[in-house]
C-alpha cells in the first residue's frame, strides 16, 4: 500500500473527532472505507496529495451518530400511521384519526392504527366511547407514546376477546385493565392487559414491513444516524434485516437485541452470536423488561404514586425469576439490557446483576439497564461499582418534566433522570431516543441533554439543571459512549485512524453555538464507510 493512497481527503472542516488524542481537528483521509489519517489540514493535505478532495468549507463534522436505544421497524411503521403526539383531547385525537382515514384507501373493516397519544393534560381520560361513535364498525387500536399503553374502541375489543368477556376477567400478572365506575372495561389497557388486543391484530405483510423498514432507513441517514441498537427483536426481524444487508439495502449498523426469553433466544444459545461480515448486524444481547412505564403509572416504586394512592406500579418479574432470566442469559455469553423505569425495578436489575455476578459462573458482558429513570439515590453510585451502563434517552426528561412531580411528589426528584450523577458515579452513559416513543432525531436529544429545556426554552434554567450534561458528555453519550455499549468501541464511535469511516456534516458547529439556536442544526450528509448515505442540496460531490 502507497503511503500517499486514499481515495477521500476532507478538508477545511471543524472536526470533533471524540478522540482524547486529537479531540479537535480540520482534516481526515478516508481508505477502503476506514478513516487513513486525521490532523491538521496542511498535514493530511500533503500526505495524500494525489486524493480526490471534499472541501467542508469550514463545517462542523462529528462521528456518526449511534442511537442506543429504538425500535428500527416500529419507527416506520410509525412513519406510515397517523401520529397523535400533539393530540392534546380525545376529541383532537378522533379528529386526527378521521382526517387519516379520509386520506387513505382503508380497507372496509380493517384495523385502524396510531400511536403517540398523551393523556397527562386531558381534562378527560381516554374511553373506547370517545372513539365509537366516529368508527363504530372499524377496529382502533392506538397505542400511547411510551408504548406501555393501549386504547381500543368496542369494534376492537369485540374483534379480539369480546367486551363481556372482558368485563368479567382478572388483571394478567405484569398488566392493567382500566375499568370505569361501573366496573366495566374503558378500552385502556397497560402492559401486560394490551396483549389481549395485540395478539389478534392481524400482521402487516411482507411487503408493508419491507416499505416500513425503508422508510425507517431514510429517516436514520436524515438525521445522522449511522449506528443503532433496536431494543427488542425477534427471529423474523433479523432474517428481513440480513435480507436487506445482502441487497445493499440497509445503510445503518444495527446492534440487535434479541427480545426476552422464547425462540430467537434459543436459536442463538444453539448458533452462537451473529456478526456480519459486513459489519452491519451484530446479536450478541438479550433485552428483558422489569416494569412498565411511568406516564401509565406502570413504573414500579418503591413507594406509592403521588398521585395514585396505593398504586406501586407493575413489576413484571419476580425477584428470583429475573435473577435466573439474567442467569440464562449470562451463562449463554449474551450481554443483559433490562428495560427499569421505577426505582424498585431499577433496585430489583441491580441486585439481581450483582447476585449474578457473585454467583456464575460465566462473566457478565456490559450489563445494561434501560432508561434508568427514577432512581432511589442510594443506587446512583451502584451503577458505577458494578460497572452497568446506563443507557437513557434525554428527550424523556423533557417530554415528562411536566407531570413527573404529580407522579412521584417532589421529595423524589432527585433521583429522577440523573444522568450528571450518574456520570459521577462512574457509569458509562448511552444515549438514544426509544424511537418512535420520542423523534429520533439526535439533535434534539443533545439539545435536551445539555439543556434540560423542551423545544421552547422553558424552564429558564432548564429542569433540575444539575443534572445537564457537558456538550462533549453529550456528543461522547451519542457516538463512543453508545459504541461501548454495543462492543464497537473499536470499529467506530470516533473519527480515528483504522475505524470505519462514519461521520456527519452538521449545518452549525453543536460545541459552541447558543443553546437556543442547538435545535436549528440540520444534517448536510451522513457518510457509512466513507459513502454518502443522506446528502441535502446544498453539499458538494469531491
Amino acid at each position: 500500500m502507497s503511503s500517499a493512497a486514499a481515495d477521500l481527503v476532507v478538508h477545511n472542516a471543524r472536526v470533533y473527532t471524540v478522540d482524547d488524542k486529537h479531540p479537535v481537528t480540520e482534516a481526515f483521509a478516508v481508505q477502503n472505507g476506514r478513516f487513513r489519517a486525521v490532523g491538521p489540514n496542511s498535514v493530511v493535505l500533503q500526505r495524500f496529495p494525489n486524493a480526490p478532495r471534499l472541501d467542508a468549507r469550514g463545517h462542523t463534522i462529528v462521528p456518526g451518530f449511534i442511537d442506543a436505544h429504538a425500535h428500527l421497524l416500529e419507527l416506520g411503521f410509525s412513519l406510515t400511521r397517523p401520529t397523535l403526539n400533539d393530540a392534546d383531547s380525545p376529541d383532537a385525537v378522533v379528529e386526527k384519526l378521521q382526517t387519516y382515514a379520509a386520506e387513505h384507501d382503508l380497507p372496509d373493516g380493517g384495523w385502524l392504527r396510531g400511536h403517540g397519544w398523551d393523556e397527562t393534560d386531558w381534562s378527560a381520560p381516554p374511553s373506547r366511547t370517545h372513539l365509537d361513535a366516529a368508527f363504530p364498525n372499524r377496529p382502533v387500536w392506538l397505542t400511547r407514546t411510551d408504548v406501555h399503553a393501549g386504547w381500543a374502541n368496542t369494534a376492537a375489543l369485540e374483534a379480539t376477546i369480546g367486551l363481556d368477556r372482558l368485563s368479567t376477567m382478572s388483571d394478567p400478572e405484569g398488566g392493567h385493565i382500566h375499568r370505569d365506575a361501573a366496573g366495566t372495561p374503558t378500552g385502556l389497557l397497560v402492559d401486560e392487559a394490551m396483549n389481549i388486543v395485540t395478539e389478534h391484530i392481524p400482521p402487516a405483510g411482507d411487503a408493508h414491513r419491507n416499505q416500513s423498514l425503508r422508510r425507517a432507513l431514510e429517516h436514520t441517514a436524515r438525521h445522522g444516524i449511522t449506528g443503532l441498537h433496536d431494543a427488542g427483536v425477534p427471529l423474523s426481524q433479523i432474517r428481513r434485516f440480513r435480507r436487506f444487508i445482502q441487497d445493499d439495502s440497509f445503510p445503518i449498523r444495527l446492534y440487535a437485541m434479541i427480545d426476552g426469553r422464547g425462540d430467537t433466544f434459543n436459536h442463538f444459545c444453539n448458533n452462537g452470536p451473529l456478526h456480519h461480515d459486513s459489519g452491519r448486524l451484530h446479536v450478541e444481547s438479550v433485552k428483558f423488561f422489569a416494569d412498565g412505564a411511568l406516564g401509565s403509572r406502570g413504573a414500579a416504586l418503591l413507594e406509592e404514586y403521588a398521585d395514585a394512592p396505593g398504586n406501586r406500579g407493575l413489576l413484571l418479574h419476580s425477584a428470583d425469576q429475573f435473577r435466573e432470566h439474567v442467569r440464562a442469559a449470562t451463562r449463554a455469553g449474551f450481554q443483559v439490557n433490562t428495560h427499569a423505569i421505577g426505582d424498585r425495578a431499577n433496585r430489583l436489575v441491580l441486585d439481581a446483576y450483582e447476585a449474578v455476578m457473585a454467583d456464575c459462573d460465566a462473566p457478565m458482558r456490559r450489563p445494561r439497564i434501560e432508561h434508568a429513570q427514577i432512581l432511589h439515590p442510594d443506587d446512583k453510585a451502584r451503577f458505577g461499582n458494578l460497572g452497568v451502563i446506563s443507557s437513557v434517552q434525554p428527550l424523556f426528561a423533557t417530554s415528562d418534566m411536566g407531570w413527573v412531580e404529580a407522579r412521584l411528589g417532589a421529595d423524589r426528584l432527585d433521583g429522577a433522570y440523573a444522568w450528571k450523577s450518574l456520570q459521577d458515579a462512574g457509569a458509562h452513559l448511552a444515549l438514544g431516543s426509544d424511537a418512535p416513543v420520542e423523534p429520533i432525531d439526535p439533535i434534539q436529544g443533545f439539545h435536551a441533554a445539555v439543556t434540560r429545556q423542551d423545544a421552547n426554552g422553558h424552564p429558564t434554567e432548564g429542569w433540575h439543571p444539575s443534572e445537564r450534561l457537558s456538550r462533549s458528555a453529550a456528543l461522547h453519550g451519542y457516538t463512543q459512549g453508545a459504541a461501548w455499549a454495543a462492543f464497537w468501541e473499536d470499529e467506530v464511535g470516533s473519527i480515528t485512524p483504522g475505524k470505519r469511516a462514519d461521520w456527519i456534516v452538521l449545518s452549525q458547529n453543536i460545541m459552541t453555538c447558543a443553546p437556543d439556536a442547538l435545535l436549528d442544526t440540520t444534517v448536510l450528509a451522513t457518510y457509512l464507510d466513507g459513502v454518502p448515505i443522506h446528502t441535502d442540496g446544498d453539499w458538494p460531490d469531491p
